[in-house]
């Protein structure tokens, strides 16, 4: 079985690579494609890549060095660490060069995590958001059709919810009402994905990820940000005061929902009422799933379990609501369970606990 992993240099993206070739079957071949982009520190996301065993194809790169001249574009890197796997610098944009991977490799499932994140982001910078989430996710969608690819599995985002105030939030729930970009270009793919499914009959499933966190996390994220603020004693900035509520979903969790879900392939609905349609599934082999704890927890109490962990307590500053945010995020995870058996278990204490332990590894091995 041949698997593409878009975004491999990513935080969920790693991940998942990490949790397929650890545990996957021996017959599993993995090709992992990023762009290595600077929206943040590349050093990062080089280090994810030396974690999975890929090492640059030429001198010029060490742990505190930010140059890419070891990542050659377009240039397949084995894996020293896992022999199934192998990472390819490539743009999602690039659609000869995404079009000729999908035929040369013929993949059987595609699980596709890339894309530009970050709400705020998103505000600034609009372009970045439609050149890589849709004109990105479009070609991904025309490789799958022209190699009949048996499965694609998509990151969308639970910012779709926008304006929802009907909790939790539920797949079946409309989402026509999102507050930034980036949330309404993921509900775009959420749409392209269903026409490609109706017109091609290509198996599409949506994955809607609840503020993901964890080892190797972005450092744009508040988790992220918290735990490096509080032991530089630096201040916190807490929008809306820290009255937001965010369904944390620590990353060893996400990546077993998303192997699981890869294997559970959707076929059309015979019963999708079309007078009283279902948004989460269809007639075409297409579903929708929240991948989220099922548990909101105020942002103090988060920060309450960062100063526990560290042993220090952080210096607060209130600001208001940004553009963009949504007060609370709350997932209905009963899909993901009926359909895997799967549902969340990391506590907030546990998960909060190994991402401080791994921020002070990594600075201290990389302290740039």
């Amino acid at each position: 079985m041949k698997i593409l992993v878009t975004g491999a240099a990513g935080f969920i993206g790693a991940a998942v690579v990490e949790k397929i070739c650890s545990c996957g079957p021996e017959n599993v071949k993995i090709t992992g494609i990023d762009n290595i982009n600077d929206y943040y520190t590349r050093l990062l996301k080089f280090a994810r890549l030396r974690h999975l065993g890929i090492k640059p194809a030429a001198d010029g790169l060490i742990p505190n060095e930010l140059s890419d001249a070891g990542f050659p574009w377009l240039t397949p890197i084995k894996s020293e660490r896992f022999p199934n796997f192998s990472f390819i610098r490539i743009n999602l944009e690039d659609d000869a060069a995404i079009s000729d991977l999908f035929e040369k490799e013929k993949f059987d499932m595609v699980i596709h995590l890339a894309g530009q994140a970050g709400v705020r982001h998103s505000i600034s910078n609009p372009k970045d958001y439609i050149t890589s989430n849709i004109t990105g996710f479009l070609n991904v969608l025309e490789g799958c059709r022209k190699t009949r690819v048996k499965h694609l599995v998509y990151a969308s985002s639970s910012s779709v919810y926008g304006l929802n105030g009907k909790t939790p939030f539920s797949e079946k729930d409309s989402v026509a009402h999102p507050v930034s970009l980036y949330a309404a270009t993921k509900k775009a793919d959420e749409l392209m994905a269903h026409a490609y499914s109706h017109l091609y009959d290509i198996p599409t499933t949506g994955l809607r990820f609840f503020t993901v966190y964890g080892p190797w996390g972005r450092p744009d994220m508040s988790p992220y940000l918290f735990i490096d603020a509080i032991i530089n004693n630096k201040p916190i900035k807490l929008f809306n005061s820290g009255d937001m509520l965010r369904d944390f979903t620590y990353i060893d969790d996400v990546t077993e929902a998303v192997v699981r879900t890869m294997n559970k392939i959707p076929e059309g609905d015979p019963n999708w009422d079309a007078a009283n349609p279902d948004p989460s599934t269809s007639s075409a082999p297409f579903r929708i799933i929240n991948i989220g704890n099922s548990s909101p927890v105020n942002l103090h109490d988060y920060i309450s379990g960062i100063e526990t962990a560290i042993g220090k307590t952080a210096d607060k500053i209130s600001m208001p609501m940004q553009p963009g945010d949504i007060y609370q995020t709350y997932s209905d995870s009963t899909t993901l369970f009926h359909l895997t058996g799967f549902k969340p278990t990391t506590s907030l204490q546990d998960g909060i606990k190994r991402t401080v332990e791994w921020f002070k590894d990594f600075k201290a091995s990389y302290p740039n």
